[in-house]
């Protein structure tokens, strides 16, 4: 062996300051042993940093023989496939140089060529252990489950054609397997028939349940792991908190943290954040701010998890308030920024923010070009949207997805482009309900009934069901063409066919289609007829349509209704005036004045929206 080695570092130099300049006290790689090393070129080999430092190192063993030995060049190895600075090619090489490697570093080969994403190069080493009877122990299953891809259930068979088929560590590895493949009903059955069950197992489940959306089942498994005697670690309350953030289920997630605290939990930092995020998500923005103003130590996440609570609760100023204390920020931080102006109708704040962003020089992500692209939509500015589908995405600065797309398509519907949107929808490779959703929308929203429909017709002819918001488009796009009997025939086909229970919006929109083509009594009949109680929507669409056929008798029913749920909305008086003065019922008109004036009620004034060298401005009207 050692004529080999010296054949292979022929070229390697021995400097032995440099070895001796290595710090003992440096981090060590990950990788680690049981052995106590007393050896010194061995314990300046486990404070390696970089691959010079290791071969340098591997040409002094090299050269006093040490490296001959099984377990020196089994940590040579090591550094070089599991070490973030090492290199997996070179670790080939050594490996092809010892003979009769043993299970550990057929072992260290699985789990290197994993870690740099080689996964069938991987794979083929534990086949390649088969095929020459190497002796397996249950982590050279565990690394070879990793790597295996969609042939794990293979490695499930070797698992009991060798007797492995009990062994804890497997299992576990098993059950990982499956719940990362999203086999969870499969990861389900390895769990319930292990024997023996330690918090790893139950953990591995719990975050497979909840990692696949199947939140109810994690926090009920996480009952039965308490109830079990089993105690949960760091790892298990940070995916149990996670599934309560997701389902919103704040009774659960203040059981947790009562177990913890009557548990003596010691909570790490990721902790913390997992218990911040969860009261966050949950709306309890109280109990998130306590438990920030009592961290000692807080991360870039603590900060964000703030920011985008407050702003998703639509308290802006506050948001903004952290967002600017924040010692460091990342492009997560800034997104939520740049989202919570978006969805809270300040879409001028978003895009300044967008700008300043990447003045800082982070590249945006995807959330953040969706935001942003919803901000542009709401200004209808084209050019910038225009310029961020071209620069961002045209150029493959940041991967399309249909998410992207859809934003996409949004964008430039509401911008009134609807032929760019149309051209992007028809190149999406893959397109998704919310897709078809914004396009047909779109062609609703510009009076374009005929394209709306033909393109639901499209949408039926494949694999995609309807929801409501599918139907609310389109019937919308009935209403703009005054469509009546298919506008009719499509509200009772959401019903007939697809078992969709009408939304009070549905209604309000069959009330506007109704009403648009002067059928005001029917209007009225199904505003009567609807199962809850009509919104703001319904009655403001009888209004409207009321003063559009000069109804004055309907119109004050319906301003009296609409007045009763927003008695603040001075366009209900204003509807009602403008009717009555068409009518010469001035006596009406003077009433009505009379009641805004005596309510307090001011008059909205109008605003126009100007762009001038690609900044917004709204100016009254």
């Amino acid at each position: 062996m050692k004529s080999r080695f010296h054949l292979l570092l022929s070229a390697q130099t021995q400097r032995p300051q440099l070895l001796h300049s290595l710090s003992t006290n440096k981090p060590k790689w990950n990788s680690k042993t049981n052995v106590i090393i007393t050896n010194p070129t061995l314990l300046i080999l486990e404070s390696c940093t970089t691959m010079l430092q290791l071969k340098q190192i591997q040409a002094q063993m090299t050269c006093t023989g040490l490296i001959a030995h099984t377990f020196p060049v089994s940590r040579v190895l090591a550094f070089c496939a599991l070490a973030d600075a090492g290199d997996i090619h070179y670790a080939n090489l050594i490996f092809t140089r010892i003979q009769n490697p043993n299970t550990y570093m057929w072992n260290t080969m699985i789990r290197g060529y994993s870690k740099a994403q080689l996964h069938a190069t991987a794979f083929s080493y534990f086949c390649r252990m088969l095929l020459q009877r190497v002796e397996m122990d249950s982590r050279s299953f565990v690394f070879a489950l990793k790597a295996s891809g969609l042939v794990g259930e293979s490695v499930h068979c070797v698992i009991w054609k060798m007797g492995f088929g009990s062994d804890l560590v497997v299992r576990n590895g098993l059950v990982h397997y499956y719940a990362e493949c999203g086999s969870v009903s499969h990861a389900r059955k390895v769990f319930d028939e292990s024997s023996v069950r330690d918090v790893v197992t139950w953990t591995t489940m719990i975050d497979g349940y909840a990692g696949w959306g199947c939140f109810n089942e994690a926090v009920e498994l996480f009952d039965e792991m308490v109830l079990s005697g089993v105690e949960p670690n760091e790892v298990t309350l940070i995916a149990v908190l996670s599934a309560c953030s997701s389902e919103g289920d704040i009774g659960m997630g203040r059981s947790v943290h009562e177990y913890m605290w009557k548990k003596n939990v010691s909570c790490g930092l990721n902790l913390r954040n997992a218990l911040v995020d969860m009261y966050v998500k949950c709306g309890c923005l109280a109990a998130a701010r306590e438990l920030f103003d009592d961290m000692k130590v807080r991360d870039v996440f603590t900060w964000t998890s703030m920011v985008n609570g407050y702003a998703k609760c639509g308290e802006l100023d506050t948001a903004r308030r952290f967002f600017d204390d924040m010692p460091e920020r990342n492009v997560v931080s800034w997104s939520a920024m740049i989202a919570g102006y978006a969805q809270n109708n300040q879409p001028n704040e978003a895009v300044k923010l967008f700008h300043d962003m990447v003045e800082s020089g982070l590249a945006p992500v995807e959330n953040s070009l969706v935001s942003v692209l919803s901000a542009c939509g709401q200004l209808s500015c084209l050019d910038l949207g225009r310029w961020i589908h071209q620069y961002y995405v045209d150029r493959n600065r940041i991967q399309f997805s249909v998410v992207l797309g859809n934003a996409l398509i949004d964008m430039y519907a509401k911008c009134g482009s609807l032929t760019s949107a149309a051209e992007l929808f028809n190149q999406m490779p893959e397109k998704n309900l919310v897709s078809w959703n914004t396009m047909i929308a779109g062609y609703a929203a510009h009076g374009h009934a005929v394209q709306a429909l033909t393109l639901f017709d499209q949408m039926k002819s494949t694999d995609m069901k309807p929801d409501h918001i599918t139907f609310l488009a389109v019937l919308s796009a009935c209403s703009h063409g005054g469509l009546v009997s298919e506008g009719r025939e499509h509200f009772n086909s959401m019903i007939r066919d697809y078992g969709i229970e009408p939304k009070v919006e549905t209604y309000a929109c069959m009330v506007d289609l109704l009403g648009r083509i002067g059928l005001l009594e029917e209007a009225y009949e199904l505003i009567n007829r609807m199962p809850m109680e009509p919104n703001v929507s319904a009655w403001g669409a009888l209004l409207n349509s009321c003063k559009i056929h000069g109804n004055v008798e309907l119109a004050k029913l319906s301003a009296q209704k609409l007045l009763d749920l927003d008695p603040e909305d001075s366009g209900a008086y204003v509807l009602l005036a403008n009717l009555c003065g068409i009518k010469q019922r001035w006596v009406d008109v003077r009433n009505v004045r009379s009641l805004m004036k005596e309510r307090g009620v001011q008059k909205n004034p109008g605003h126009s929206l100007i762009e001038v060298q690609a900044k917004h401005s709204q100016d009254p009207l």
